[in-house]
């Protein structure tokens, strides 16, 4: 999750980056990093996926910053355009044991590198973007805090017209008490 301090940052470069494109804003309450994404999931299944993810092991907290904007797949034909996460390597290594326990359990294993970022907007059709591009050009900084990550979370995410509504389901300590 995101803590209010650093949501609260992105909601001021939302509000100057909204004006210059129409594109598929993410609300700032949707903000987090995703470390594996399950797809869909029976609910009659759901305890055994809490109990599974569970089992990751505790890598330990995590200091995460955010910093930088970019865009994936490429600047050239952009479909997401993201804020980037700086983290020690127990990130990666958190998205990596939570992909094998996953794995255990049938889901499809990750075949693409880890690239830890928050969704700022998706870009789901030929948009212009000169002026959006124009306004992060101009940004003074795009370093946006840092924080301690204690947890991490299973969610769930449904679709509706306005986009995904993510509910928390389970949380785990990236300690050991």
């Amino acid at each position: 999750d995101v803590p209010y301090e650093m949501r609260r940052n992105l909601e001021l470069l939302l509000e100057l980056l909204k004006p210059a494109a129409k594109i598929q804003w993410s609300p700032l309450s949707n903000l987090h990093i995703t470390t594996k994404f399950v797809g869909e999931w029976p609910a009659g299944r759901l305890p055994e996926l809490q109990e599974a993810v569970g089992r990751v092991p505790a890598p330990g907290e995590i200091r995460i910053s955010i910093r930088g904007i970019g865009w994936f797949p490429n600047p050239h034909h952009p479909r997401v355009l993201w804020a980037g996460i700086s983290a020690p390597d127990t990130l990666a290594s958190l998205a990596r044991a939570t992909d094998e326990v996953c794995a255990g359990l049938g889901i499809a294993a990750e075949n693409r590198e880890f690239h830890p970022h928050l969704t700022l907007a998706r870009i789901k059709a030929p948009a212009d973007l000169r002026a959006l591009r124009e306004t992060i050009a101009g940004l003074p900084s795009a370093d946006f805090g840092a924080y301690t990550a204690t947890h991490f979370h299973l969610y769930e995410s449904r679709l509706s017209p306005g986009g995904s509504i993510y509910t928390k389901l389970s949380s785990y300590p990236l300690a050991q008490p």
